[in-house]
């Protein structure tokens, strides 16, 4: 098994109490209304949004499953691991995610993500199959963002 690791940051303006609010205690509702055409709906399969709980989450072209390890709003972390789905197959066994929304000077949010790949054997991601996930994660972080700024009332 071959296991990668790396580390994103990104800033924002918003105060770490929304923005966990929004992209990870309400993701379940607020997700399917701002990317209706990729994201049909999520539901939980099991639990209610908790550790241990599982999240579905179903877009036009299939799905994923989450396995949530760890939901905590008082330090504003989230740790998960997509187990199956989308992005899973017989080259990577899961992929685990450790978020974490810091308080920043200017009463904003530095938001950082580790990654880590579990693969199977000896397969190594590309470079640009890496830099396509951290996209994907990137934009919706400025989709919520973006909802936030225009709705300054929401999720405070």
């Amino acid at each position: 098994m071959g296991v990668l690791t790396y580390t994103d940051e990104h800033i924002s303006t918003i105060p770490p109490s929304r923005i966990f609010k929004a992209s990870i205690i309400d993701s379940h509702n607020l997700m399917p209304k701002l990317l209706p055409d990729a994201i049909k709906s999520v539901e939980f399969i099991k639990g209610d949004g908790g550790a241990g709980s599982i999240k579905q989450i179903n877009f036009a072209g299939g799905f994923v499953k989450h396995e949530i390890d760890e939901v905590n709003e008082k330090t504003f972390t989230y740790k998960y691991s997509l187990i199956e789905g989308m992005g899973i197959s017989d080259k990577i066994e899961k992929v685990s995610y450790d978020i974490k929304f810091e308080g920043s000077p200017d009463n904003g949010t530095i938001a950082k993500m580790t990654t880590t790949i579990y693969t199977h054997g000896d397969f190594e991601l590309k470079e640009e199959e890496l830099n396509a996930g951290k996209e994907k994660v990137l934009g919706l972080y400025k989709v919520v963002e973006g909802y936030l700024l225009k709705n300054p009332d929401a999720y405070v």
